[in-house]
């Protein structure tokens, strides 16, 4: 399978193969979102999303996968930091606004960065139909934006808090989404950089989480929220690992952008299962943000 992997690189089959990892990570990270956002605090379900996976990547990090190299160890390092503060914002902007608030503003905002960030760090460029995307996708998000500061009628006190938090957290998106490109292309074994993340990136969150449960006058019982800890480590290796790969066989900047499509899976899911208010007009602010995605991946 790796042999395999690093032949297709920068060929007409990885873009294909990247194509499909992407619209894959886009489906599994609006579940992810979800799960994160559900009917647990999020701090409490980041930190059993990343004890789970953490403890699912050690035995492949140290036993299955050859070791990184020694050049490695700061990158490791670098994308530890980036992440601890992407997770951070998140729940944050999770205990401000709903859902369908704040998700796709962070998935959103992060495209535009991450496809300047491409191309000071890998030399990629867009073309001016593949822009014209990219304005479609973002007037999509901040028209969201905007129809939520003045229709929304939840959590209206702390809605410009969420908001301001998430185009933040989308920022911090397109940092790790670019570092994280740049780290899996760094090393020769692409599972070396994807077991060594997994195990290195549920660290932080876990003690946190611990903490935060200690505090709590009336904590939640401990067996549904392992639970959901367990499918979002699964949900993370697959949805992490599909765009990381992404962007090692393909561009950076597309599959960062095609991966926003996961706002109109974010608004079903948000609707369906999280029982939030979208309304025809926020549902189709999300879809713009989604056709932009289409028109990145058509223009290029």
């Amino acid at each position: 399978m790796t042999d395999w992997l690093i032949s297709i690189e920068g060929t007409d089959t990885g873009h294909r193969v990247a194509l499909g990892l992407a619209i894959l990570a886009a489906f599994l990270h609006a579940v992810f979102g979800a799960l994160q956002k559900g009917r647990h605090d999020p701090w409490l379900t980041r930190g059993a999303i990343d004890a789970s996976y953490g403890l699912m990547a050690a035995p492949f990090a140290l036993f299955v996968v050859p070791w990184p190299e020694p050049h490695m160890w700061p990158i490791f390092a670098t994308v530890f930091v980036i992440h601890v503060g992407y997770k951070v914002l998140q729940a944050w902007a999770y205990t401000k606004g709903d859902y369908t608030v704040v998700y796709p503003v962070v998935r959103g905002t992060g495209p535009l960065f991450t496809v300047i960030g491409a191309y000071f760090l890998f030399g990629e460029t867009f073309t001016l139909i593949q822009w014209l995307g990219v304005g479609v996708l973002l007037a999509g998000i901040y028209g969201l934006a905007v129809y939520n500061l003045r229709y929304l009628e939840t959590n209206r006190d702390t809605l410009q808090l969420a908001l301001t938090l998430a185009v933040i957290t989308g920022l911090f998106v397109a940092l790790y989404t670019t570092y994280d490109a740049y780290g899996i292309r760094a090393t020769a074994n692409p599972f070396t950089f994807l077991a060594w993340f997994f195990m290195i990136d549920g660290l932080f969150m876990p003690p946190i989480a611990y903490l935060r449960y200690k505090r709590m006058k009336n904590p939640p019982i401990l067996g549904p929220l392992a639970l959901r800890g367990v499918i979002g480590g699964i949900v993370a290796f697959l949805s992490f690992g599909s765009i990381m790969m992404a962007t090692r066989l393909d561009k950076v900047g597309e599959a960062a952008v095609l991966r926003e499509t996961s706002t109109v899976f974010a608004a079903i899911i948000g609707w369906l299962v999280l029982k939030e208010t979208v309304g025809p007009r926020r549902i189709a602010l999300m879809a713009l943000i989604a056709a932009g995605a289409v028109i990145v991946e058509m223009g290029g």
